[in-house]
């Protein structure tokens, strides 16, 4: 039977092909000329539509929207404009199905993550399109396609993970670090980028469908991709991975760390059912992170079981609190999580000491705060943690800090050391409200200076000369706060050793940053720096989108 590519097609085709006859209609389509501002000045030529397809239209007479990635513009990253029409999207689609009108999204996902190119923005609206993802979900499936081709990668692969439905092809790769990145942080013998075979057993379509990592694998043919959504779209609900805290954890425990395991293995951990007793020792490596998490919770103890993520509650500014830090252990049982790293554990501990939270205010008119204290290097690199499933781990954090904000928690992140990539996504970016030391060692970004130069092909040079031109290249707290995503830059406070004044200061702030409302990440585009310009595109973008919409 002669079979019509799905993989081969671009990103217009395959939202065409999914919809029924007649039904596509294009939002902010090329004809509307809203291109990023970010590439120009960087000598890259940009796309009228950003490459980001948007399509409403109906799939088997039921109305969805289609999100297409054109993976071969910028090899579908995320920037301001393409990722403001995925997030403006998303809420426009909420708000119908808040007011009964069911709309069905369906992303098409072929990205290797945040677009290096504008990065910071890339960080931020993922972090928004995470959160509507999440919103979304209780009320339709949220359905993602990874055709290949690119794959789905970084920030992006968090967001997949917590789709509904995961539709993928044998000749794709789903995973949080892409091989290049992973041997450039930990070296050839971790993982080799050039071996093929290596690469599609670890984070091959086939390979996550053993490790039940995705739901349904199909071939690359067009009608098997749309009898896959059928199936997705007519499933019951079941329980999100992102969600089913005791059996990865379960998981994460029985595996050796420092073998090199196999996707059979991480199949047989996860539905054992076994709850492995594991000694996890204890370094206290000291860090920022840990140290403001003593002087924020006034030396409490933390109710953590596991040593690399700190929880102690307290009454702050007159409510319940609850504090969060993950910090570094040179005895991490996972060798590349010791420098404070968000790894396989870090994410699924984050999650479940949330959601305790969550559970336990469910029937109290007043839910406890929630603190992120971030100081975060990155997410941990390593053959073992794409095996398991960093994003989802990352993800499941994710979930937990979008479900609390829509149960009423305030999220409010400090930012106190480094904010690094996925582990930046998965602990702080969900905060409703972010203020951080203005401090000139503190480094946000997507990626490491050294990766950023090897995926882009520039030079390290290169890339700081870029900076001048796009903020949101740009490492230091300074050019973030350009880009409208902090409340406030605390000046004068020690970091590294804070005295009793630098502690109120900072308790000062983010009591004012708690009691100023709003527990949605929708305030991020109304903070000075954004209404001023730092989010300018996201603004207009938004904007547009919703005069389109209806």
């Amino acid at each position: 039977m002669v079979q019509d590519s799905f993989i081969e097609l671009k990103g217009r085709e395959r939202a065409l092909a999914l919809l029924d006859k007649h039904s596509f209609r294009e939002l902010l389509g090329p004809f509307d000329k809203l291109e990023s501002p970010h590439l120009a000045p960087q000598g890259i030529v940009p796309e009228s539509d950003d490459g980001m397809v948007i399509a409403r239209g109906k799939f088997d007479g039921q109305d969805v929207v289609v999100l297409s990635i054109e993976g071969l513009f910028q090899g579908g990253g995320i920037g301001e404009v393409c990722g403001s029409k995925i997030a403006g999207s998303l809420d426009q689609a909420l708000t119908d199905n808040k007011r009964g009108k069911r709309i069905i999204p369906i992303i098409v996902f072929d990205t290797g993550g945040v677009r290096l190119q504008e990065a910071n923005y890339g960080l931020l609206i993922i972090s928004e399109i995470q959160s509507a993802v999440v919103a979304l979900r209780e009320h339709v499936p949220v359905i993602g396609l990874i055709p290949g081709n690119v794959g789905c990668f970084g920030g992006m692969s968090i967001t997949a993970a917590l789709c509904s439905e995961l539709i993928m092809t044998k000749t794709a790769r789903f995973g949080m670090n892409g091989p290049e990145v992973i041997e450039q942080e930990a070296g050839i013998v971790e993982f080799n980028s050039h071996d093929r075979r290596l690469i599609w057993d670890t984070i091959g379509g086939a390979a996550r469908l053993e490790s039940g990592l995705i739901d349904q694998l199909v071939e690359d043919d067009i009608e098997a991709f749309k009898d896959a959504l059928r199936i997705a779209i007519n499933k019951k609900p079941s329980v999100f991975r992102t969600r089913q805290i005791d059996r990865f954890l379960s998981a994460v425990n029985q595996l050796d760390p420092l073998k090199r395991t196999t996707t059979k293995e991480v199949s047989a951990f996860l539905n054992s059912g076994v709850k492995a007793n594991i000694k996890i020792e204890n370094a206290s490596t000291p860090s920022r992170g840990r140290t403001w998490f003593t002087a924020l919770t006034e030396g409490a103890e933390s109710v953590s079981d596991f040593p690399g993520v700190l929880i102690a509650d307290r009454i702050f500014n007159g409510i319940l609190t609850r504090f969060i830090a993950v910090v570094p252990n040179e005895k991490n049982r996972y060798p590349r999580a010791t420098k404070g790293e968000v790894g396989v554990q870090e994410g699924w501990e984050l999650a479940k000491y949330i959601r305790q939270a969550i559970e336990e205010d469910q029937n109290n008119a007043v839910k406890r705060h929630l603190i992120p204290i971030i100081d975060v290097p990155s997410q941990a690199y390593g053959y073992n943690e794409e095996l398991l499933g960093i994003h989802y781990a990352c993800a499941a954090s994710v979930d937990a800090y979008a479900t609390a904000r829509l149960h009423g928690h305030a999220v409010t992140g400090i930012i106190v050391g480094n904010a690094i990539s996925g582990a930046f996504l998965a602990h702080g970016m969900q905060s409703s409200r972010l203020i951080a030391l203005d401090d000139k060692s503190i480094n946000v970004q997507a990626m490491s200076k050294q990766s950023a130069a090897r995926i882009t092909k520039r030079t390290i040079v290169e890339l700081e000369e870029a900076t001048g031109k796009v903020p949101a290249m740009a490492y230091d707290i300074h050019n973030y706060y350009t880009l409208g995503a902090l409340d406030k830059l605390i000046e004068g406070v020690n970091a590294d050793q804070p005295t009793s004044e630098d502690i109120e200061k900072v308790a000062y702030y983010l009591a004012k940053a708690i009691n100023a409302g709003d527990y949605t990440l929708g305030q991020r585009l109304k903070t000075k720096p954004a209404m001023n310009g730092g989010r300018a595109s996201s603004i207009l973008t938004r904007a547009k989108l919703a005069e389109q919409w209806s």
